[in-house]
């Protein structure tokens, strides 16, 4: 598409950093100029594993190139006055700043909002912090892993065998939530800024912003005191549910999701068992024609309505006796074109390579042209009609857009419109 994104011609500073990285990704990639100020040497996230061809060196991080890509980069030493004046010149060429900087740091340098915001009016900064600006917490040893046994995903992550430790989500998935929060919140600043034209100071806390995330966890502990369960494949919840997770045929398993509860659902499946000559072998085939003879079941039956609970969890049952007799892909991909809730337990490269996501054109051609080599990405979570998502470019080699950042092509805020900061 050409058509221009949402942020086209916003700009935006982001001091590097492993916690706002991803944040900064999604600004660029809605068509922001996201500039990357590194410290001498590059950050110290370029040398995160793992490593193209497992080679490490601080150009073939995947990390680095999967949460920096779309950026543009620029070595400043903020410990120096010459490092100093050139961010201060780029945040005053800039509508957003995006940092996360120990409390205090940027302060001590006189370079912290407190510094540049108050003169800069329609300046939006955005700060991301352990636990708050003012919390103590926050200058304490901590890493994701603590950030989200802290905020609760931890908690109601993991399995129904309770002798299993809860699991944690890979990839630095409490910077990650914050990282949307912190969108969230920009794109919304930008909004106010539009209509009343001034910007504002927005601080994310990263522990609160996975606390927010852990659905009813924290409202069951706040409101009954109560503990949800980890269970596989579904919700946690204070009251066990039934099992949604179940083996195919070849070893893999398929999450069968919300039971049908439609008349058409329960027509398909005793078609489908047929077709497969499953029917006599399933002993609720009955419950499943009542499904249809009813006219389905609603939800608020199940609570009242013995048969309609029965003829509920049998349509549970005969897709669980469905899924037992094919390969995991052949029944989900079944279930799905019936219409009836259905997923897949997949690895990553099976998602990536699976028709479905290739047609949605979410993987992405990228190219490297100091490897000589194109690499495929995973692309834009959403397909917009109008302000599309794009991938800009690779992530950036060390220093690698200094002139053309610093020596007269600065980007340029959109909304700015040139005033004076």
């Amino acid at each position: 598409m050409d058509l221009p994104g949402a942020l086209d011609g916003v700009a935006v500073v982001e001091l590097a950093s492993e916690e706002g990285a991803f944040a900064g990704k999604l600004l660029a990639e809605l068509g922001a100029d996201v500039v990357l100020v590194e410290p001498p040497g590059g950050h110290p996230c370029r040398r995160y594993g793992p490593f193209l061809d497992d080679l490490p060196g601080d150009e073939s991080s995947l990390w680095w190139w999967h949460a920096q890509r779309s950026k543009r980069s620029v070595v400043l030493d903020l410990d120096s006055p010459d490092g100093l004046g050139q961010l201060r010149r780029l945040v005053a060429a800039a509508d957003v700043v995006l940092e996360a900087e120990p409390p205090g740091s940027l302060r001590r340098r006189a370079a912290g909002y407190d510094d540049l915001g108050p003169g800069h009016r329609r300046l939006v900064w955005a700060s991301l912090t352990p636990y708050g600006e003012e919390d103590r917490r926050s200058v304490e040893p901590w890493t994701d892993l603590t950030l989200l046994a802290a905020g609760g995903p931890v908690w109601n992550c993991g399995y129904d065998d309770h002798r299993l430790p809860p699991v944690r989500g890979g990839w630095s998935q409490a910077f990650h939530i914050a990282g949307i929060h912190t969108v969230l919140a920009v794109l919304t600043a930008l909004v106010h800024r539009h209509r009343a034209g001034s910007g504002q100071r927005i601080e994310v806390n990263v522990a609160a912003a996975a606390n927010v995330t852990t659905e009813i966890a924290t409202m069951e502990w706040l409101v009954a005191g109560a503990t949800v369960q980890r269970q596989t494949g579904r919700h946690a919840s204070v009251n066990p549910t039934a099992p949604s997770q179940v083996e195919a045929a070849d070893g893999r398993y398929v999450l069968l999701g919300f039971p049908p509860r439609a008349e058409e659902d329960y027509r398909a499946l005793l078609q489908w068992m047929d077709e497969l000559g499953l029917r006599d072998s399933f002993p609720d085939a009955a419950l499943l024609q009542l499904g249809i003879e009813r006219g389905g079941v609603a939800i608020v039956e199940l609570g009242v309505d013995p048969v309609a609970r029965e003829v509920f969890d049998a349509g549970r049952a005969a897709m669980a006796h469905i899924a037992a007799h094919l390969p995991a892909y052949e029944a989900f991909s079944g279930f799905q074109r019936r219409g009836i809730v259905c997923g897949i337990v997949d690895s990553p490269e099976e998602a990536f390579e699976d028709t479905h996501t290739r047609s949605r054109g979410f993987p992405v051609a990228v190219e490297h042209p100091e490897l000589g080599r194109t690499i495929e990405y995973p692309g834009a979570p959403v397909r917009f009609g109008r302000s599309p998502w794009r991938v800009q470019r690779r992530a950036p080699l060390v220093d690698e857009h200094r002139q053309e950042v610093l020596d007269g092509e600065q980007p340029t805020g959109g909304d700015t419109k040139g005033a004076p900061p």
